[in-house]
């Protein structure tokens, strides 16, 4: 059976788009303020995971921004894993995901039927151990669809600085839409990835769903704090085959 190694052109091509967007970044301060800005920490707690102690929780940190040509998505896992009430062992892992509008970049509107903008997408995703880096680019496109805040659409090439993985593919989806009932406001958002041909990794699907309810609203600090579930489910978790996780998950999100 032949060994399937990583090209090393995708992953220098990876690195030198994750750079030229960083490099971009900075001329926010200069090419104007950010258009939209928001950060949040998030609690959660959940008791059926797959691979290691089932218990864990986890204190997310993100943060979502536009500015004058794209958009930076970010965000910090720190997880303590938990078994009969001890603490044994605490993890991280990170994502940034900078994305370039090309409407923007070129002054050109990209728009077409539901299509509102043509991206660059990259992401960087960093566990707490190097050896499992990967490096995503590809292409993006932002959805205009009724009644969701904003519906997001982006393919990738993945590549990994793990030995002995074919280069694969991506697709992620994200979305947010905002549901009211009564006096009552809830927030219907999250993401799903799938993820197929880095061989010899099973293709995986990643998707975690959330139902949060505004409670600020209730006290005066409307989009402040929000409470509810988010769903986990994964299927050939870390590309292993048969590992299948579902997790219900207790959230508490505070905005600011």
């Amino acid at each position: 059976m032949p060994t399937h190694t990583s090209s090393p052109l995708p992953a220098t091509v990876a690195r030198m788009l994750l750079v030229m967007v960083a490099c971009l970044l900075p001329m926010v301060g200069h090419a104007g303020s950010a258009t939209f800005s928001t950060t949040n920490i998030q609690y959660l707690y959940g008791t059926q995971y797959e691979l290691g102690d089932g218990t864990r929780s986890i204190v997310t940190i993100e943060h979502a921004n536009a500015w004058k040509y794209g958009d930076t998505f970010l965000f910090v896992d720190i997880t303590n894993a938990d078994r009969d009430g001890e603490l044994t062992g605490t993890g991280h892992y990170a994502e940034i995901s900078p994305r370039l509008s090309l409407g923007k970049i070129t002054g050109t509107s990209l728009s077409f039927g539901p299509v509102k903008d043509l991206l660059i997408a990259t992401t960087a995703e960093l566990p707490s151990s190097p050896a499992f880096r990967r490096y995503l680019y590809g292409v993006g496109v932002d959805l205009t669809v009724p009644a969701f805040r904003f519906v997001q659409l982006n393919w990738y090439l993945r590549n990994s600085t793990q030995p002995g993985l074919d280069t694969g593919q991506q697709v992620t989806l994200a979305w947010s839409l905002p549901i009211k009932i009564a006096a009552l406001s809830f927030s219907f958002e999250g993401f799903a990835d799938y993820a197929w041909g880095e061989d010899p990794n099973e293709d995986n699907l990643l998707t975690a769903p959330r139902l949060l309810l505004d409670v600020g609203a209730l006290f005066g600090a409307a989009g402040q704090l929000q409470m509810g579930v988010e769903h986990q489910i994964w299927r050939n978790k870390f590309g292993i085959k048969d590992v299948d996780e579902d997790v219900t998950q207790a959230m508490v999100k505070w905005i600011w």
